[in-house]
């Protein structure tokens, strides 16, 4: 009763926007956790229904950046590990982050040796994929709707266009609202072109694992579809995913900035 008890506080504490973060604590130059931090754990694996969607490692400022940036490598490792063991969902496309010496400490060394797991409830929680601000999201939307029809004018067959502002929901094909603007868009290209014939690809930041595909499927089919709902000839459409197989930027990324140009659509131009 205790254990549930505090497992609702560490939920209720840490939501926010949808997501919920747990800190998981190291001792002194450790890679695995310490003990009252295995306990949190163990209240974490009970539920069933969170789904970890990012792993970030911090060390304290002791030893060197290079050094640091290992030992926080293999606190995140160990803490993807132990979660896979105790099956706990793991989003496909998950951010897995370590930091040197290159983040905001804390004036107390030993609350700067953790890891962050941030998650969300997957009966309850649904949120944007980009951490990017919503008014900055339209922004950017409305920029590259301005300027697709012209991209695809300039196209020749074999060319790519980069679409990067089709956003989703983290871990799903269920795409943002604002982002359909850049979808209708596209559907008035098709009809305003009416021989061209293209193949959507879709791609995922993240994961280095590049052999997972099938959220990238399911993201580049839910652009076939609504393109072909909407009476857009199915012959003039086709979709692959290629999950993080071909990333803009390496993997694992930087910053959001990145992740973002990795989880991108692209058009490829089959016929003009």
């Amino acid at each position: 009763m205790i254990k549930s008890i505090k497992y609702f506080i560490l939920l209720i504490s840490c939501l926010s926007f949808g997501q919920s973060k747990m800190d998981v604590y190291f001792d002194f130059n450790a890679d695995v956790p310490n003990k009252e931090s295995i306990q949190q754990l163990d209240d974490f694996y009970s539920n069933k229904n969170i789904e970890v969607i990012k792993i970030e490692g911090f060390c304290d400022s002791i030893d060197t950046k290079n050094y640091n940036k290992e030992l926080a490598d293999r606190r995140v490792k160990n803490i993807l590990d132990l979660l896979k063991k105790n099956n706990v969902a793991i989003a496909e496309n998950i951010s897995l982050i370590s930091y040197g010496k290159d983040f905001d400490r804390s004036q107390n060394q030993s609350e700067n040796r953790k890891v962050i797991v941030t998650y969300y409830d997957k009966e309850r929680d649904f949120f944007p994929e980009s951490d990017i601000p919503k008014s900055e999201l339209l922004k950017r939307i409305k920029e590259e709707k301005k300027t697709l029809a012209a991209q695809f004018k300039k196209a020749k067959t074999g060319d790519f266009i980069r679409i990067n502002n089709i956003h989703f929901t983290f871990n799903s094909e269920k795409i943002v609202p604002e982002s359909y603007a850049i979808l209708e868009e596209l559907y008035m290209i098709m009809v305003v072109n009416p021989t061209m014939v293209i193949k959507i690809n879709g791609n995922i930041c993240c994961n280095p694992n590049t052999s997972v595909t099938k959220l990238s499927y399911r993201r580049a089919l839910k652009i076939f579809n609504f393109l072909k709902d909407r009476g857009i000839n199915i012959n003039r459409l086709a979709y692959h995913g290629f999950g993080s197989g071909n990333p803009v930027y390496p993997i694992p990324e930087q910053n959001e900035e990145e992740r973002i140009a990795n989880r991108r659509v692209e058009i490829l131009i089959v016929k003009k």
